[in-house]
């Protein structure tokens, strides 16, 4: 997107926060958040403006490469405060997606969620990064999103019509999401892991979102941030050992 020229005025409501609860309730200040995600292919970094009325998306960047987290997460966060004019110091909070998600991508979000909290002195959310495919994708009738858990396996949650999660988060193989799916009368599934396996999951598809979306991970932590609750602790839902392990015991060299 094309860069948005932040104002001096807004500049002070973000560097205010959320510190007086009575500005909270007339609803001028202004909160700007950090959010990121890595724990799919796209690697996510958006600000966003919270509010006592409601989320706005100000800046956006996702590149969909699953080999590159490590070098793209960094470059986007410089270049959605670039897009605002912002600094780091103007942040008042981070959302992060906690996952599920393969060990590598997922801590790079992660480490840089909490780092970045850490040397700000602001909070940082996690939320389900499978609430942020199937919450936007609720209309009315229960939905399955999937992520790509690699090893012909998915990522999976089923959520309700009003986009709360009703089972999840796991990780399976598709015929097992699948049978869960129909006894809870599934009507539909979204995101890259049910497009990948459609035929297996046997439901109608939903184009978007394909992965976490970053006004939803911004919506479900909002009413943590307007009222300035705790950060929390961000822990990753790996939901199964990574793929590299340390060795149990040594290998004799000599034959």
């Amino acid at each position: 997107m094309g860069a948005v020229r932040a104002s001096a005025t807004n500049r002070r409501r973000w560097r205010a926060g959320v510190q007086r609860p009575e500005a909270r309730r007339l609803g001028w200040v202004i909160v700007l958040v950090l959010v990121v995600d890595s724990s799919t292919p796209a690697v996510t970094a958006a600000l966003v403006e919270v509010t006592a009325s409601g989320v706005t998306t100000r800046a956006h960047r996702c590149t969909v490469d699953a080999r590159a987290h490590g070098e793209l997460l960094a470059p986007q966060v410089d270049a959605v405060l670039a897009d605002l004019d912002a600094r780091p110091a103007d942040l008042g909070a981070i959302v992060a997606g906690l996952g599920p998600g393969p060990f590598t991508g997922l801590r790079v979000g992660l480490v840089t969620a909490a780092t970045m909290s850490q040397v700000l002195s602001i909070p940082a959310y996690g939320v389900c990064s499978l609430d942020a495919i199937g919450h936007p994708a609720a209309a009315g009738e229960p939905v399955l999103a999937a992520s790509d858990a690699r090893r012909r396996e998915i990522y999976w949650a089923v959520y309700d019509g009003a986009g709360e999660r009703l089972v999840g988060p796991e990780v399976s193989a598709p015929a097992v999401a699948a049978e869960r799916a129909r006894d809870l009368a599934v009507t539909a599934a979204v995101g890259d892991g049910a497009h990948r396996y459609a035929d297996t999951l046997g439901l109608p598809l939903r184009d978007e979102p394909r992965y976490p979306d970053a006004h939803a991970l911004a919506t479900l932590a909002a009413e943590r941030i307007r009222v300035g609750a705790a950060g929390d602790p961000l822990t990753p839902l790996y939901l199964r050992r990574p793929d590299a392990v340390a060795a149990t015991a040594r290998k004799p060299v000599l034959p």
